[in-house]
């Protein structure tokens, strides 16, 4: 299914949206594409009780444990459009707190920006000031926004992140103005930079699986475009047609 463009309808649409595709990833990492011992589940937004982001967590495991096993670990590099790294290894992170929950390490945060993340200069600078404090805590990123830049982001959401990392030209193409970003955060003990995996498309679009990177050496692939038809298909009729015409049948 293609992409649909989401920008003129109201955010609230949108919403709706956002929410039960959220689920609809964490179902499917649920159910069998995670390794054993990992986990994705629905975080709550700080300014209300809606699901904002996915957390992919790990059981705490003992002395000896190796590393994850099973469901559908990908080893080899992700084949994306674009490949960034930083030029130098993070500064250290001994001062920063680990962000933890009761089933253990958080690895991975999934976001799905949603209007508000880009409706004005603050919004915005909180996002990426958060996508930078989780990659510089070791947790890694995997960034899905399905809306056109702003004058906030004229290039996008990858070049408003990586910008706090290098200043590396990035220009996106006119006709794919959406951007999917995966971030597998750099490691100081193995001596390897924040890497960056990117991938643009437009409306009409289908969505290329992306990674969800579990550690430095294995990520699970998100199935983007399956858990967006299967969102779609639960939508009302109504939202439906008013997404892909603009109006109403009666207006």
């Amino acid at each position: 299914m293609p992409v649909h463009d989401w920008s003129h309808v109201d955010a609230n649409v949108f919403h709706h949206f956002h929410q039960r595709w959220t689920l609809a990833i964490c179902d499917a990492l649920n159910s069998g594409l995670l390794p054993d011992g990992y986990s994705a589940l629905a975080e709550q937004h700080a300014a209300g009780l809606v699901p904002d982001v996915l957390t992919v967590e790990r059981r705490r495991r003992g002395p000896g444990s190796h590393g994850p096993t099973g469901g559908a670990l990908v080893t080899a590099p992700p084949q994306t459009r674009h490949v960034f790294q930083t030029q130098q290894i993070l500064a250290s992170r001994g001062n920063r707190v680990a962000i933890r929950h009761r089933l253990g390490d958080i690895v991975c945060i999934i976001e799905i920006v949603s209007p508000g993340n880009k409706a004005g200069r603050a919004p915005l600078r909180r996002f990426v000031e958060k996508t930078r404090e989780f990659l510089d805590a070791g947790v890694n990123v995997l960034v899905v926004d399905l809306f056109p830049p702003t004058p906030r982001d004229p290039q996008g959401i990858h070049k408003a992140i990586w910008d706090e990392f290098e200043d590396e030209p990035f220009d996106l193409p006119a006709d794919k103005p959406l951007v999917l970003a995966a971030y597998r955060a750099g490691d100081l003990t193995a001596d390897l930079p924040t890497t960056a995996y990117v991938e643009s498309v437009g409306v009409g679009d289908p969505l290329p699986d992306m990674p969800a990177y579990l550690d430095v050496d294995h990520y699970v692939p998100v199935p983007l475009e399956s858990t967006y038809r299967a969102t779609w298909a639960t939508c009302p009729a109504d939202m439906r047609y008013l997404v892909e015409h603009g109006s109403l049948p009666d207006e």
